[in-house]
Parts: C-alpha cells; structure tokens; sequence
C-alpha cells in the first residue's frame, strides 16, 4: 500500500526502524522464524509456540487461524479431539459457544442494510401483542416474568448487539430463576445471552424469519462453512470434538438441538477462519454497517465481563478506549482500532482477535478450556501485542508465558 501523505506515526516509525540497532534486532528475529516480507511467524514457529503452550497448560486440543490483509493465511490444529487420542484436525466441528454472537449480529446487520429490521426502533413494536404476554418456551427466555416492568418496551436492537438491555445474562441462573431488568435500557454495559435470545425471538415471531435459515444463507454459505449449524447435524458426529474441564475430565460435545442466537452454533476452525477474514473485510455489510459493528457504540464501564451485573467502576478508573461495537468489544491497542469476541463454557476456550490496519485476526478454538491460560501470548505471537483487554475478559486468570 502506497502513502501519499505519511502520518506522523508513520513517520516516526519510519525513524525507529532505521537505527541500526532496531534493524539488527529484526533481521535476527526473521532469522528465526519470521516471514520479512510481512513480519509474521512462519509456520514452524507458530507451531512449535503452540505446542509449548500447551504442554505448559495442560490442554489437549487447540486449533488456530491467523489472517493477513483480511485474507485467511494458516489453519492448524493441534492435540486430540477426544479421549480415544483421535487427532484434532482442522474439519473437526467444535461448539463455536459466544462467538456464535458474532456471526449472529453480522447477520442482523444485513437485515438493517436491507431495511428489515431498525437498530434504533423498539424491538416490542414488531411483536403483535406485549412481550410479557407471549407464554414461556424452552427455545427462549420467559417473557411472562417482565410483567409489571414496562422497560423492556424501550430496548432495541442496538441495545441488545450493545450487551445494554438491562438484563443478566440469563434469566434462569437467577436464584428464583426469573428474567428481570436490572437498569434502563442503553444505559450501561452488561453481558446478555437473554438479550440476543430477544432478539432472535423478534426476528422468528415478530418479523417471520427463521434464525438457522438465514444464517445459513447469509453466513454459513456465502463463506463456505460446509461444516457449520446453528444446531446439531448428524453427520457432524464423524468427526467431532469432546472436551476438558479445568480439572482434566472429559465433557461429551453437547448435540444441541435448538437454535439459540446466543451461542448454538457448532463449526469447524477453517470455517470460523474464513467467516472471521469476510468480518474484517466487512464483505456483505455496507460501509456503515461494517462501521458500527467495528467501531465504538458503548462505553464498558465493569473491572471485568463477569460477573455480568456488577457496580460500574469510578470515571477514573475505568480504561477510556474500551467499548461494546456490535455484538463485538472494540478498543484501541498499539497498532490502533482492534477487536474481539470471545467464547467459554466449562470446557470450551474460543477466541478472535483483529487488528484493523492490516485487517490482521487470530482465530482460536480450543476444546479445553485450559487452553485460555495461553490466549494473550498466542496471539501476541502471531499478530503482535493488540491491546485486548485480557484481564478483563478473564479477570482471575493467571496467564501463560514462555519461561513464566
């Protein structure tokens, strides 16, 4: 890429990276397992890091994707997929968990772009009756338990890829097992799976469409995720991935039978790779719905995600570039505007991380979740130092360091 016009930053790299010093420095660290053209591991150094990753944390399977000028440029997988030692391999379907999220609100996206859906119009608007007047179903969240409350009436659709609804993250953990709303919608941060739940509810029965369908045709094709549902497909048993808990046990792959915006969705690290490099393109968004997606909508106000309902920290305490984008947290890191969605349960590790300049991701799935302990310096490895907020994603973690 040519630039007519150098940034000062530009610039001042520039002058770095001409004392002799710096230059030597590089030139011994190609030397040892960087591509110079484009300042990357190759490959053998990727593994080689991803293997001492895991024999220090103890994690039995690990797959990763990095991308490159939002182009996908390595798929590995490394460990086993079950307790019988079969292989890891990079068609294995592993459960995707909250980075479900993602493609769910990249889909929504489109259906804003074609006029469907409004971020900012009231979700209750495009239901035929009151929310709480819908009886309870398993497939979603019990809308009868917000009656009296009539805030739920103000929450849009920005509010829910925004994690502001107002409510927990679900309503069934709550000691007496109720949905509530804790704070005025748009208000505040606070992670919600109920909140996409709505969401998709208003989609399905307010608006007609089907969920699985539409992200089959919006996302799963038009990327090539032949190895991607929404809920389970028998013939994902052919090669599919269990899991390890903290403690070592192993955990059966949950065949989830229900589509649930907020996490269903089981794939495969070289389908996730390729929706991941479309994401960062920003390919079947218009420009201003990649925009909004990839950009601050929200500040995030916790000293971390979890627990979700917890006070919001003192003005000055808070770190001032971190921020919900759509169905993403966005913030700004030494090479500038990045992003991330995660993904956990008990035995389940996932994350994306992307830098924008350079539209540069790191793609991890894991089905131990052991494995999360080595997520900063993976990353730091293949893309560089991007500023995510790993603390704040994993606030009691005690993370992985070569020789640490």
């Amino acid at each position: 890429m040519t630039l007519s016009h150098p940034s000062a930053s530009s610039r001042r790299l520039a002058r770095i990276w001409a004392h002799p010093l710096v230059l030597t420095v590089a030139l011994l660290a190609a030397a040892v397992g960087s591509d110079v053209a484009t300042a990357r591991p190759t490959t053998a150094a990727l593994d080689a890091e991803v293997r001492l990753a895991m024999q220090a944390t103890g994690a039995k399977g690990l797959a990763m994707a990095t991308i490159h000028d939002g182009q996908v440029t390595q798929v590995s997988s490394y460990g086993l997929r079950n307790a019988a030692g079969d292989p890891l391999q990079t068609d294995t379907v592993m459960y995707g968990a909250s980075v479900t999220k993602a493609a769910f609100s990249y889909m929504v996206m489109q259906l804003v772009d074609e006029g469907v859906l409004d971020l900012d119009q009231p979700l209750g608007t495009y239901l035929e009756r009151p929310l709480s007047d819908y009886p309870n179903e398993d497939k979603y969240a019990s809308w009868p338990d917000l009656a009296g409350d009539d805030r739920w009436r103000r929450i849009t659709a920005r509010h829910v890829l925004t994690h502001s609804t107002g409510f927990p993250n679900f309503g069934f953990l709550a000691p007496d097992g109720k949905l509530r709303m804790h704070f005025d919608p748009g208000s505040r941060y606070a992670y919600s799976g109920d909140g996409f739940i709505l969401l998709q509810f208003v989609i399905e029965r307010g608006i007609g469409l089907d969920v699985r369908e539409e992200m089959q045709r919006r996302v799963f094709d038009r990327f090539g995720m032949e190895n991607t549902d929404m809920k389970w497909r028998q013939d994902f048993a052919r090669n599919l991935a269990d899991g390890w808990r903290i403690d070592g046990s192993v955990e059966p792959h949950d065949e989830r039978s229900t589509v649930r915006a907020a996490g269903s969705m089981d794939t495969t690290i070289a389908d996730i790779a390729r929706f991941v490099a479309g994401l960062v393109r920003g390919d079947g968004l218009s420009e201003s719905s990649h925009a909004q997606m990839t950009r601050p909508q929200l500040p995030i106000t916790t000293v971390s995600q979890f627990p979700t309902l917890q006070p919001e920290l003192p003005l000055d305490a808070r770190r001032a570039d971190l921020a919900a984008g759509l169905g993403l947290v966005v913030y700004d890191g030494p090479q500038g505007p990045a992003f991330n969605r995660g993904g956990h349960n008990e035995w389940t590790g996932n994350t994306v991380v992307c830098v924008q300049e350079g539209r540069r991701c790191v793609v991890i799935l894991s089905n131990d979740v052991r494995a999360e302990a080595a997520f900063p310096r993976l990353v730091e490895f293949a893309i560089g130092e991007t500023g995510t907020p790993w603390q704040w994603i994993y606030p009691n973690m005690a993370f992985w360091k070569p020789g640490g």
